[in-house]
């Protein structure tokens, strides 16, 4: 189960739940938990099934279900961005917002002309030095002038040097953004295209 809501991105295979490009640490029981209710969504799950769920076969105190709960909570933010664990007194938990599925992305992707560059998983850096992810050798870019964190499906863009010195269609970045297929970036006077490839589809 690959889900996003908000910000957060919550991948159920592989156990990770991520704030753009940030891990967020869940304890097992928790990731458990959030597993749940999300797959149970909008319904609400008793606390008699949650705790057969988490620990089967063991006498657990409300104690015990509460503070995996505030660690969901706390992970989530509680509410912000219209995400959070809602309790329905005497019964149990849901989880109460908007998400949904998204694709499995193969291949993140830089275009510069007839040029394609693949993005490995985390940080890509894009400059003129040696070790850069995306080596564009050109006078108007630094040497780390920007960088494109990729979590899952998703990739952001950050800049690494002055204002107005790294765009995303045609607008200075000043914070990191999620980019989207076809965005168009401008790195100093350099113009590059980012794709986003699903599985069964081409450019």
């Amino acid at each position: 189960m690959k889900l996003r809501f908000g910000d957060l991105s919550f991948d159920g295979g592989r156990r990770v739940l991520h704030r753009g490009a940030e891990r967020i640490h869940l304890s097992p029981k928790a990731f458990q938990l959030l597993g749940l209710l999300l797959s149970r969504r909008p319904d609400a799950v008793s606390k008699t099934e949650i705790t057969e769920t988490l620990w089967p076969g063991t006498a657990v105190s409300e104690g015990n279900l509460a503070s995996i709960v505030s660690e969901v909570r706390h992970a989530l933010g509680e509410g912000a961005r219209g995400a959070r664990v809602r309790t329905l007194h005497g019964f149990g938990y849901a989880f109460d917002g908007e998400a949904r599925e998204f694709p499995e992305v193969v291949r993140h992707v830089l275009v510069r002309g007839h040029q394609e560059v693949e993005l490995g998983p985390g940080g890509n850096t894009l400059g003129r030095e040696r070790e850069a992810a995306v080596r564009i050798g050109h006078p108007s870019v630094a040497h780390e002038h920007a960088r494109i964190f990729v979590t899952g499906d998703q990739a952001e863009l950050e800049n690494l040097v002055g204002e107005a010195s790294t765009s995303l269609g045609g607008e200075a970045i000043r914070t990191r953004v999620v980019l989207n297929d076809g965005d168009e970036i401008r790195v100093g006077e350099v113009v590059l295209t980012y794709r986003a490839r699903p599985v069964g589809r081409g450019a």
